[in-house]
């Protein structure tokens, strides 16, 4: 396999196409920027040649960093490699990232995948290897769950990523139809809610049967579950000037209640004068 060591414009380096691995400010990129400000760029950019330039399969960070300190060239190592070779390798260099988000798993798995399964069949191996070989560190069934999670509609899959639904039930989510999470996405926002995972369950064997109406989402969405009961809380060191040492806790809030309704009843009297 040819492969060269160059130094390259930025403007020559353009991004892995779908690349499914985001590339955000924070702490990380700081620390990164301080690095290469201080030691140069220790490790190469990989690249591969494409007819407008250079794509990149490793490295999209450290070119960001680049381009906010203001370099004009970085070191790159320029390999020829077919698109299914590209992807794997360009999965395989950031997989193991700590903190990824679901998504960025969820496609970056897809990608590989799909890769694999192409490699196998130009090579004539029908049987290509399977999910267990996507990953080092987690089983196929995790890798075919984040694989599922390609099927959510944008909206959901961020909810996904901000932690607002579980993964377990997003899994479970992307088994209904798109018209059924389009119906689902517009409860949640009308009802300030999320589905538990015995709710998504069900909403996927509705979906199954073809019995996942828009008044079915909505009765099921309806339900109160315990982890979502409001709850006013109250630090025990903001009222404990209040009560005698001797109470505890559940003293104090005995207490709050009985003092509550006491004020609540006087106001109905006050009412009724």
């Amino acid at each position: 396999m040819k492969e060269q060591l160059l130094e390259l414009r930025l403007d020559e380096l353009h991004g892995f196409r779908n690349h499914p691995f985001q590339v955000k400010d924070g702490p990380e990129m700081d620390a990164l920027c301080e690095s290469i400000a201080r030691y140069g760029v220790l490790s190469p950019l990989l690249a591969r040649p494409v007819e407008d330039g250079y794509e990149i399969v490793s490295g999209h960070r450290r070119r960001a960093a680049a381009l906010r300190l203001g370099l004009d060239k970085l070191p790159v190592l320029v390999r020829e490699m077919t698109d299914d070779e590209a992807v794997i390798l360009m999965v395989d260099s950031n997989i193991q990232r700590e903190n990824l988000l679901p998504s960025e798993k969820a496609f970056a798995y897809k990608m590989k995948l799909e890769a694999v399964a192409h490699r196998g069949k130009t090579c004539g191996q029908v049987g290509h290897k399977s999910r267990d070989s996507l990953s080092d560190d987690e089983s196929g069934r995790t890798v075919q769950r984040y694989i599922r999670l390609t099927n959510l509609a944008k909206p959901i899959l961020d909810m996904v990523d901000e932690q607002k639904i579980a993964f377990s039930p997003a899994v479970e989510l992307s088994y209904l139809t798109k018209q059924e999470q389009a119906e689902l996405w517009d409860i949640m926002q009308s009802e300030y809610c999320t589905p538990s995972l015995s709710q998504a369950v069900r909403m996927k064997k509705l979906s199954q049967k073809a019995e996942l109406t828009p008044e079915a989402i909505f009765d099921i969405m309806s339900e109160e579950k315990a982890n979502q009961k409001e709850r006013v809380r109250l630090e025990v060191s903001a009222i404990r000037k209040y009560f005698p040492r001797s109470y505890t806790p559940r003293q104090m809030e005995e207490s709050i209640v009985k003092m509550l309704e006491a004020q609540y009843r006087k106001r109905q009297r006050d009412r009724e004068r």
